[in-house]
């Protein structure tokens, strides 16, 4: 299958931060769980592949083009939605579509109507009067009316009510049904990626920690829960684990719980474990 996103070897120096040796993929169809804590090197990450800042090393290539030689075509081609807006408050959202879509040859009138009029926007009013649900829902729409192969989403369902959030998550297994677009989408939210994510990526103080298929989350790894003398010493063997006076809870290899730890019984781990007992460690 073709990889719509192919990130290589990407560096990025700051004062006090590197983004370090940054690689992965995603596939055509594919729904992508990008997470870390913050100033793990997300929004960097995102930024480098949007070309918004210069990169130090490396290469991305989106539609097998490189983002930077082939800006103008790659960017036609994403729709990115971030956390905080990026509209004029005294303008309306029907100004911000006229002046979006002359940039955009596959801008759809009616895509964008669609949205505007199943999440009730208000077309002349001015933006500073939208609550923050309601800017979120204004960037999605536009983002969708230029048919775009990407979408990269920069926590972007923070702002939205559950029965929003279900909505958009709905929206965007629709996006990637046809086996020819995807999402990368960096949240927060780990229960949302549970519902979606094909594959998680895991980035920690600017290095990738894990990337693998959301599929192969139960048979690699397990959660183990025992009282504190059942760990006989074992506590390196954990990818992470947490302590308290007599019990513990820690995320650990599969094969290593089956070697070390046969008589505990484990739970198969969900995205926010995977990604805290990583980050905590041992």
């Amino acid at each position: 299958m073709d990889n719509i996103i192919e990130v290589l070897s990407l560096n990025k120096k700051f004062r006090g931060f590197h983004l370090d040796d940054v690689t992965f993929s995603l596939e055509k169809g594919s729904i992508m769980g990008f997470i870390g804590q913050n100033g793990a090197g997300k929004t960097t990450t995102i930024k480098l592949m949007l070309n918004a800042i210069a990169k130090s090393s490396g290469q991305i290539k989106i539609l097998g083009r490189d983002n930077v030689m082939e800006e103008v075509y790659v960017k036609s081609h994403i729709g990115y939605v971030p956390d905080e807006d990026y509209f004029m408050s005294n303008s309306t959202l029907l100004k911000h579509a006229k002046a979006l879509k002359v940039f955009y040859d596959n801008w759809s009138e009616d895509i964008f109507k669609d949205y505007v009029s199943k999440w009730k926007l208000p077309l002349n009013q001015k933006i500073s009067e939208f609550s923050k649900g309601m800017k979120t829902k204004a960037m999605f729409a536009l983002a969708f009316a230029h048919q775009p192969s990407l979408l990269i989403l920069d926590e972007p369902t923070a702002g939205l009510d559950p029965v929003a959030r279900i909505e958009v998550l709905d929206i965007l297994r629709e996006f990637v049904a046809d086996g020819e677009k995807s999402v990368f989408f960096s949240t927060h939210i780990t229960s949302d990626l549970d519902k979606i994510a094909d594959y998680i990526t895991i980035i920690h103080e600017g290095k990738i920690i894990e990337n693998m298929s959301v599929d192969k989350l139960e048979e690699k790894y397990i959660l183990l829960t025992g009282g504190i003398e059942e760990l006989k010493g074992l506590e390196t063997q954990f990818v992470g684990i947490r302590k308290g006076e007599i019990t513990f809870e820690g995320l650990i290899l599969r094969e290593k719980a089956n070697k070390f730890f046969k008589d505990i019984k484990g739970v198969k781990p969900n995205i926010e474990n995977l990604l805290t007992f990583s980050i905590w460690g041992v």
